[in-house]
């Protein structure tokens, strides 16, 4: 298989030659080009012939979006990913970049330590996300993608007896932004239960993601912070650099953090939210697993599993990356069934309706059977 070829695009000349070096040792990656900007980029595009950009965000003159814009233009489906810097202007951006059709971001390692710690973070974060988009089929779109064909969803026959669900908790990673950008603003306005969401993303990036989820959904979205009550209706984004997990107060449930060493190399970790929902509520909780490098999450399905609660899995096609929910397919873990992304809302919104519904009966029927008793 050749290397994927691999277009730089920073206006610092100290990042430019740091990514490119880092990334030149790789043997599967080959740097084909690098450019100071904008319009020296695109005048090299027809050139070198990349097979992904990564594209510095705040540049002066032509910044990032702009000459993103231009890219898409000539090259619909080139992935390009963000390199931007961990500020709320360059989270912004980022955030700005991907609606616009970027495929994904890594933040830059600024403020680290050392220049051995700068060149690994670019090596842990940046190379793994050239590998996924530069293997991908050059068809993929972030777009919500067409419910695929019946007979190729795995779907989980529906159990005699349901139990009712008090929550839905979701996992997601790389490719997440696009997703639940798509997903929870399906969710209606008087959706009965709590959402808690998982997003492996940096802090600063959380509360602008939060606040621009909340500006397209009928849902309110927020931030998570801990001490936070978890309403009916309401969708709680994890705060970036911080677990972030559930627990019962009395009659409530309440958010949770901490700074407990990352889990799989993640901080917030899927797997701290799960394993706290299925104490919280047991067979009471619906989980989500979305696209993700990795395998957060199994662990914490796991846990729901056997607490009895009820796991969906995102499906390979629509998913970038199919690490977090195919780790969990391939453990056996979502009983709930295997959808694609444009039935995902439904099938949520379908479930936590049907328990409702069957305990509204179940406690209807109760009360009329001590009626008749004269209890």
């Amino acid at each position: 298989m050749p290397p994927i070829r691999v277009l730089v695009v920073d206006d610092a000349v100290v990042v430019r030659r740091m990514v490119a070096n880092v990334l030149a040792k790789d043997p599967d990656i080959d740097v084909v080009g690098v450019a100071a900007n904008g319009s020296i980029a695109l005048a090299k595009l027809p050139i070198v012939n990349p097979d992904v950009v990564t594209l510095d965000v705040e540049m002066p003159g032509m910044d990032g979006l702009e000459t993103l814009a231009k890219i898409r233009e000539t090259h619909k489906t080139l992935p390009v990913i963000m390199f931007s810097t961990l500020t709320e202007r360059g989270a912004a951006a980022t955030l700005d970049a991907l609606a616009l059709g970027a495929n994904d971001y890594v933040a830059k390692p600024a403020n680290v330590g050392s220049v051995t710690v700068a060149i690994q973070r670019i090596r842990e974060n940046l190379i793994p996300r050239i590998k996924v988009w530069g293997r991908r089929q050059p068809s993929y779109v972030s777009a919500p993608a067409a419910p695929l064909k019946p007979e190729t969803v795995s779907r989980s026959p529906a159990p005699a007896q349901q139990n009712r669900i008090a929550a839905v908790t979701i996992g997601v990673s790389t490719g997440g932004p696009n997703v639940l950008s798509n997903l929870i603003p399906e969710l209606p306005a008087d959706f009965p239960v709590p959402v808690v969401i998982v997003q492996h993303m940096p802090p600063v990036f959380t509360k602008l993601f939060a606040d621009r989820l909340n500006a397209i959904s009928k849902v309110t979205v927020h931030e998570g912070k801990d001490g936070d009550t978890l309403d009916a209706g309401g969708v709680w984004l994890a705060a970036g650099g911080v677990h972030t997990t559930v627990e019962r107060r009395v009659l409530d449930t309440v958010l949770r953090t901490n700074t407990d060493p990352p889990e799989n190399s993640c901080r917030p970790a899927v797997d701290q939210l799960f394993r706290s929902a299925a104490r919280r509520w047991g067979q009471e909780v619906l989980a989500v697993v979305l696209t993700g490098m990795g395998r957060d999450g199994t662990n914490g399905s796991q846990c729901i599993r056997e607490a009895g609660g009820t796991v969906l899995a995102q499906d390979e096609a629509t998913s970038v990356v199919w690490g977090m929910p195919g780790e969990v397919v391939k453990a056996g873990l979502a009983n709930g069934g295997v959808y694609p992304l444009g039935e995902l809302a439904g099938e949520i919104q379908r479930r936590v309706d049907r328990c409702l519904s069957l305990s509204l009966v179940r406690s209807h029927s109760r009360r009329s059977s001590a009626d008749a008793s004269g209890t």
